[in-house]
């Protein structure tokens, strides 16, 4: 079976894009991967050995998360394994919430950091 490595874990895995190797599960072969590239198991596995929430992983485009047998899924040569590790982002907006005795909330928030266009002089939108 083939691993596709994401870019930003490439170099984790001697700078390659794929690598083959032959296993009977989705989880032994992640073992696999592993074992060759070591430095890669830190971004994929808890301290507990637990594949990580934010890594994604997908056998043949099937997310594995969702296969009636998951990391135990049976895999065989000819089945792809993508990696796809989750991409989180923000708006830059940052708000502090604080709320008043008389049960009315107040909001504030960094008046720098307005969203293009938002009219300031009615305070926060969100």
């Amino acid at each position: 079976m083939i691993i596709f490595i994401p870019t930003p874990l490439r170099s984790y895995a001697g700078g390659n894009k794929t690598v083959e190797l032959h296993a009977e599960t989705v989880a032994a072969a992640l073992d696999g991967l592993t074992s060759a590239h070591p430095a890669l198991r830190n971004h994929l596995f808890t301290p507990e050995g637990k594949l990580r929430a934010f890594v994604n992983v997908y056998l043949n485009d099937e997310d594995v998360r969702y296969l009636p047998g998951k990391e135990e899924s049976a895999v065989k040569a000819g089945d792809t394994l993508s990696i796809i590790p989750s991409i989180a982002g923000g708006t830059g907006v940052q708000y502090s919430h604080s709320f008043a005795a008389s049960g009315r909330g107040s909001q504030e928030r960094d008046p720098e950091l307005r969203h293009p266009g938002e009219d300031s002089s009615h305070g926060c939108n969100h």
